[in-house]
């Protein structure tokens, strides 16, 4: 199988060469700073992964700057055109109803510059390898032999959504890990049902010896901090955070929005 086609610097555009669109790259947001410093971290590793594009780092909520604050500066940087990659683990309503919402404003206000949004990061399955390795390091973090030596129960810990759609990934998410690895796996949420105690009684129902909480999260944050508070007995894996599988999937996001938008208006 191919991979993504990769745009270059050197890409014409309208019959020559232009500069590549900016990247504006967005996450959440978070009253918790360790959330902001992290999503901090991970735009930085995405913007030295290509230092010829301006990669900029933007938050839908609580933190600064704005996506309106983001798109001004890009704006005023003479930029006409930027990909916006949602760095969401999910499609729930922040990608499908807050965030065009927000761009559409913006577009409004800056007619010149043309803004693509990209898909979200979702159930990638680099990134459920690199779930697979921090539940891995969290088992035995300190030992040369990682491998279970119980039958292992893992806990993948999302947000949760008011769409069942959008919960319905992340049990993609536990299928992927469990056809990966072996282990039994169960979901939970920190704001919906399945709740933790469900979760990890189910997975002691179904045979599980040792239980492990995987969280389902780019950044720690209050919501994270709840899911150790519901069950302070379990071992908690680390969250996802900077990772070279999370920026290799932004870029990609980012390539295939950028075809699609350049064949649109081809």
């Amino acid at each position: 199988m191919f991979g993504p086609v990769r745009v270059t610097a050197a890409t014409p555009i309208g019959g020559h060469a232009e500069p590549r669109p900016a990247l504006i790259a967005v996450a959440h947001g978070s009253r918790d700073p360790r959330s902001a410093a992290t999503m901090s971290a991970v735009v930085a590793d995405i913007a030295a992964a290509r230092p010829d594009i301006d990669v900029r780092l933007a938050f839908l909520d609580l933190n600064a700057p704005s996506v309106e604050q983001v798109v001004n500066a890009v704006a005023a940087q003479g930029h006409t055109h930027a990909v916006v990659a949602p760095l969401l683990l999910g499609s729930a309503h922040h990608a499908r109803v807050d965030l065009p919402g927000l761009l559409a404003a913006a577009g409004t206000a800056h007619p010149q510059l043309a803004l693509t949004q990209a898909d979200v990061l979702g159930p990638d399955p680099r990134l459920i390898t690199t779930l697979r390795d921090r539940t891995l390091t969290a088992l035995s973090p300190a030992a040369g032999d990682l491998r279970p030596r119980q039958r292992l129960g893992v806990v993948v810990a999302a947000v949760g959504a008011a769409s069942t759609t959008a919960n319905a990934r992340t049990s993609e998410v536990a299928r992927q890990l469990t056809a990966m690895t072996g282990w039994l796996t169960e979901v939970c949420f920190a704001t919906t049902e399945p709740s933790v105690a469900q979760a990890i009684s189910r997975l002691r129902a179904w045979g599980a010896e040792q239980v492990l909480m995987a969280p389902w999260f780019l950044a720690p944050g209050l919501l994270t901090d709840r899911l150790v508070a519901a069950a302070p007995d379990v071992v908690h894996a680390k969250v996802i955070g900077p990772d070279t599988a999370l920026t290799g999937i932004v870029w990609d996001r980012y390539d295939t929005a950028l075809i699609g938008a350049l064949s649109l208006s081809a």
